[in-house]
């Protein structure tokens, strides 16, 4: 069993420069791993620190202690080159929300992580177009901004875009959330696809059906929550 996400003794607090200056404790030894071919969700109330957990993970957020290693590279306190390279060929994230430059094509938006490792053009936009079809965007949309998309709509082309390449290691946060039952099929099969080729899958499903479905196992992060923990 290949170990792909490793945390050890993981912390992570807040500080309030407006309310003078008070740290917010929000995350003390946390520990998890994922392996190869498996799907980890994260489970937890509101505020227990889901997010937090994975945007210290992509690299967002800072530790404040212990260690994160993602396919061997240790992520805490990495160099922003590091994390960059990380991210363009090992780790995936799949958000709620699409983050684009306005005017740029849908079919691009989605071919841009297969361009940036040198995949010829005609290939990526293929792979982008097969994804498009998957998820149901209409081809006559492929050739416009997906700034001007419904938010169902953006959220399938972020999806589109975060399987474009197939990542060693993908972070998935509420990827079926607000999606008709046609499209949530297609995203666990999606996210079944990756586990099979051997992908190291950590996500946040509020979706229980789709939670049951896809995840090998859960890891509740109130263990790791400051005044939460039992």
């Amino acid at each position: 069993m290949t170990v792909m996400i490793e945390l050890e003794g993981v912390g992570k607090s807040f500080t309030l420069w407006n309310q003078g200056g008070a740290v917010i404790p929000v995350m003390a030894d946390a520990r998890l791993t994922v392996a190869a071919g498996e799907c980890v969700g994260l489970t937890g109330r509101s505020g227990a620190g889901k997010s937090t957990l994975m945007r210290m993970i992509w690299g967002n957020y800072l530790a404040q202690a212990g260690s994160i290693r993602v396919a061997g590279v240790q992520v805490a306190g990495a160099e922003p080159r590091e994390v960059i390279a990380l991210r363009r060929a090992t780790l995936g994230y799949v958000s709620q929300f699409l983050r684009v430059v306005p005017r740029v094509p849908t079919i691009e938006v989605v071919a841009e992580p297969l361009l940036t490792l040198g995949l010829p053009a005609d290939r990526a936009r293929a792979r982008a177009a097969d994804l498009l079809a998957r998820l149901n965007i209409p081809e006559r949309l492929w050739s416009l901004s997906p700034t001007t998309f419904s938010g169902g709509e953006q959220q399938r082309v972020n999806i589109a875009r975060g399987f474009a390449h197939p990542w060693p290691v993908l972070l998935l946060d509420e990827p079926t959330a607000s999606l008709d039952a046609a499209n949530r099929e297609v995203v666990l099969t999606l996210i079944e696809e990756a586990k099979s080729r051997g992908a190291a899958i950590l996500g946040i499903f509020h979706d229980e059906g789709a939670r049951a479905r896809v995840c090998d196992r859960l890891v509740d992060v109130t263990g790791f929550t400051p005044g939460l923990a039992a």
